[in-house]
């Protein structure tokens, strides 16, 4: 099975070097990757040990990311090394001041795992929800430097509890311990023998929590909504986009700030022609003139998580696609959200349509329904919130557990 696993990594890299001329993520791939190991060896010191926390994207270092700072926190003289597989992590997160360096982590062979291994000298790796490389693993094994999963999440359908999924099973032995979010994950990790797991939940609702008890103040924002209700469209698709042009022209009185997943030109242009009384936010930004606007686009990366401060309901993106995006963000400011039919792999959005707090839609009249009872009271959304504070609690479970390894 090795030699599949062998060929997968090699046709995957083949097939974005074809895809880079035309696809800007497969770009940023190939170019993020380019001398890699030469920037490492010249920023990262060999000889000092490192705290090594991998992610697969932005989403995952958002969930990460408590753990990381609060250990640094209190653990100020550890060194951090972040690598990120995605683009979109990397390109945003490439500054992150708490990190010795951030880096694209080279692709999974036996060769770049003992030099990435050699060049961070890792004294613990940690890795968020998943991601399971097998000779990054295997090196990390073979060192006896501890690797942990933090905030973990299994599925039956996952290729690790098939008959045919023996060769990834070894990959999770190499696993010193598994923080897990459900208990679904606890009890099917014991169907393949694995017992080093701990139920801490997930530690993304201590981000969105801490993200809310301290919001950011965007005078622009604040500017464009007014005295105005504002729903606030998170890391829409296309197909959202289309049902909110609906609801706008049916709720005059209400300002609408929509956030796409994508904000490529193209993308932005079509967003405009749905919404042509729309204004950007980077001419609203600089325009002093233009006060009387409906509907902003969002067309800048980073700023969403903040935006739910100043919504009174959200509708979150990805339901007509490959799946929802992050309703808990929004949640945790004490606003209820609005989706599509793709959620059933998250466990916090079929939580929240049981508590009242969520609704997911099919088409306008649905959105439109759902849009009246959610806006009818505060009521709603107070339950987001109470809901995302009763989860929190994960990193501090988890940094207990790191404190074995450190002296303070």
């Amino acid at each position: 099975m090795l030699w599949l696993y062998n060929i997968a990594i090699q046709l995957y890299s083949l097939i974005i070097r074809i895809l880079s001329p035309f696809n800007t993520k497969a770009s940023f791939f190939i170019k993020g990757r380019q001398n890699i190991f030469a920037r490492i060896e010249k920023k990262i010191d060999a000889t000092t040990p490192h705290i090594w926390f991998h992610f697969a994207s932005l989403g995952e270092f958002e969930q990460g990311r408590p753990v990381l700072e609060k250990l640094k926190e209190q653990y100020p003289l550890k060194k951090i090394i972040v690598t990120f597989f995605s683009p979109s992590g990397y390109e945003i997160r490439k500054n992150y001041t708490l990190a010795e360096g951030v880096f694209y982590l080279p692709l999974d062979t036996a060769s770049n795992a003992k030099r990435l291994i050699e060049a961070f000298n890792p004294e613990l790796a940690i890795f968020t929800k998943y991601e399971y490389w097998y000779y990054y693993f295997k090196e990390l094994h073979s060192k006896n430097i501890p690797l942990l999963i933090i905030s973990g999440i299994f599925r039956p359908n996952q290729i690790f509890f098939k008959v045919y999924g023996s060769f990834h099973r070894k990959i999770l032995t190499y696993v010193s311990h598994f923080f897990v979010q459900n208990e679904e994950s606890i009890q099917l990790l014991k169907t393949i023998n694995i017992q080093n797991a701990t139920l801490s939940g997930d530690t993304r609702f201590d981000r969105v929590a801490e993200n809310a008890a301290i919001p950011k103040k965007l005078t622009i924002i604040e500017k464009f909504c007014g005295n105005a209700p504002v729903l606030i469209a998170g890391s829409t698709w296309p197909e959202d986009e289309r049902l909110i042009a609906l609801l706008c022209t049916s709720n005059p009185e209400w300002k609408f700030i929509i956030a796409p997943h994508e904000i490529g030109v193209h993308h932005i242009n079509e967003i405009e022609g749905l919404f042509p009384q729309a204004i950007k936010y980077s001419t609203f930004a600089t325009d002093e003139t233009s006060t009387e606007h409906q509907i902003l686009i969002i067309d800048n990366i980073g700023m969403l998580s903040a935006l739910y401060a100043y919504g009174k309901v959200a509708y979150i993106g990805g339901g007509f696609g490959a799946g929802i995006h992050n309703t808990l963000e929004a949640a945790a400011f004490g606003i209820p959200v609005i989706f599509g039919p793709k959620y059933d792999k998250f466990q916090e959005a079929k939580d929240l349509i049981t508590l009242g707090a969520a609704k997911s839609i099919n088409n306008i009249n649905e959105l439109k329904s759902a849009f009246a009872a959610l806006t009818a009271s505060q009521h709603q959304g107070d339950i987001a919130k109470q809901y995302v504070t009763s989860k929190t609690g994960s990193t501090d479970q988890i940094l207990q557990y790191l404190s074995k390894y450190f002296k303070t």
